[in-house]
């Protein structure tokens, strides 16, 4: 069906509140297409994109190399299925492996799949290597959390909305403050039927919530102490979001899995990946463990249809492959000191915004209003009027992440557009 391009933008909003789930709540902008940094709505208005899919375009928008190698893929064989060998997975382990430092790979699709992935396998090794009773294990979380949406996971979320009537929940998981170690030492001590501790090195969800420098390697060296998996969400945090490969990595620059620069990274015993694992051309997730970990896990005991199938492993090769031979850590890592930079400039003289945080270009802004206020939403259709893209998250907070492959003229272009729109609520 023809559309008319002045009434292009309505007519889409109108069929998705007609026929859609009302489970989002998005800005009202309808995307066409997009390249590197830049979307471009129906009516061909261009936007810079500084959400990138919840860190899911780290490479930037249809790269063509992704494109072309899933293009390619996909005229030969895309599935399989588990029940047969294909000839792109093994490489794909064993190239994801090595860039990562582990030993083996457990693919899976989305990442709350691979969140619930990871808790089957420490839940099985605490009762087959560890020794717990059966049916006692215990994961420990943290406050705020977000690790995606099934019912498992939701049953540990401190957010009502995700929460709410969707019991019943399910049981197992003990929760601490985020960025406490005394607290999770405390609990350690008091329960020793603890097989994990689940944490994302940065809250991305909660509001770009940045822990204490010591926080990982202490709860580190604590889960050493009394014999617990370390288990590390980087689905929205890795593959060089925060200027480093994985933010378990703190400030090593390297691109490999931290051998040069030991001293600064802390090793998961089980790491978990999604998101820009395929630059947002396909679902694909992964749990990388050692063997002795992973090998708790036996023929029929977990998978996926689609886990691991050829197109998907392909796609998500070449996007490690783009983050490595293109440097975008290295640039995520360089830009986002200087949005900092700006953004902090901007506070010293300003009232309508009180903090920036965040890493390498994982940020976020605190707007100077009530959470239940709804000036930070304001804001932001303000900045889909001045052509970029970003969306609040608890209310006051505007998280900004644009895709790793922006241009230093190009952030700085942005941060005009967010201080002009900034002034604009003074």
């Amino acid at each position: 069906m023809e559309v008319q391009q002045a009434n292009a933008t309505q007519y889409h909003l109108d069929l998705e509140k007609e026929h859609g789930a009302h489970d989002y709540h998005p800005l009202p902008v309808v995307l066409a297409k997009g390249e590197g940094v830049y979307l471009w709505d129906v009516e061909g208005k261009r936007y810079y994109d500084f959400l990138s899919a919840y860190s899911a375009v780290n490479q930037g928008h249809c790269h063509p190399e992704i494109v072309a190698r899933l293009q390619e893929q996909a005229s030969t064989l895309t599935l399989t299925s588990r029940a047969f060998h294909n000839n792109r997975l093994g490489e794909y382990m064993a190239y994801t492996t090595e860039y990562f430092g582990f030993e083996r790979l457990l693919p899976m699709n989305t990442g709350a799949e691979g969140v619930e992935t990871a808790i089957k396998i420490t839940r099985k090794w605490g009762y087959t290597v560890k020794g717990v009773p059966e049916n006692k294990a215990q994961i420990v979380v943290c406050d705020n959390n977000f690790h995606g949406r099934t019912t498992t996971i939701i049953s540990f979320s401190s957010d009502a909305g995700s929460k709410d009537y969707f019991g019943p929940h399910t049981g197992g998981f003990l929760h601490i403050p985020y960025n406490d170690l005394e607290a999770l030492e405390a609990v350690l001590q008091t329960n020793k039927n603890i097989v994990g501790f689940l944490v994302e090195p940065i809250q991305g969800e909660a509001g770009v919530y940045t822990p204490d420098e010591n926080f990982i390697r202490g709860a580190r060296t604590l889960c050493d102490e009394f014999n617990v998996l370390l288990m590390a969400d980087e689905i929205q945090t890795g593959i060089g979001r925060t200027g480093s490969l994985l933010a378990v990595c703190g400030n090593c620059s390297c691109e490999g899995h931290c051998e040069k620069q030991p001293d600064t990274y802390t090793r998961p015993d089980l790491l978990i990946l999604g998101k820009a694992l395929s630059g947002g051309t396909y679902p694909v997730s992964a749990v990388l463990c050692d063997s002795t970990i992973m090998d708790v896990i036996q023929p029929g005991q977990h998978g996926s249809t689609f886990g691991g199938n050829p197109l998907g492993v392909t796609v998500a090769k070449t996007a490690l492959e783009v983050i490595r031979n293109q440097k975008l850590t290295q640039n995520a890592r360089r830009l986002g000191e200087r949005f900092r930079t700006a953004m902090q400039a901007h506070i010293e003289s300003h009232s309508i915004v009180t903090l920036v945080r965040g890493k390498g270009l994982l940020n976020a802004i605190v707007i100077n209003d009530s959470p239940d206020s709804d000036t930070a939403w304001n804001i932001c259709l303000r900045l889909k009027d001045n052509g970029l893209l970003a969306k609040p998250t608890h209310g006051n907070i505007i998280r900004f992440a644009p895709p790793l492959v922006m241009t230093e003229e190009q952030l700085d272009d942005c941060i005009a557009i967010i201080v002009k729109t900034l002034k604009e609520f003074e």
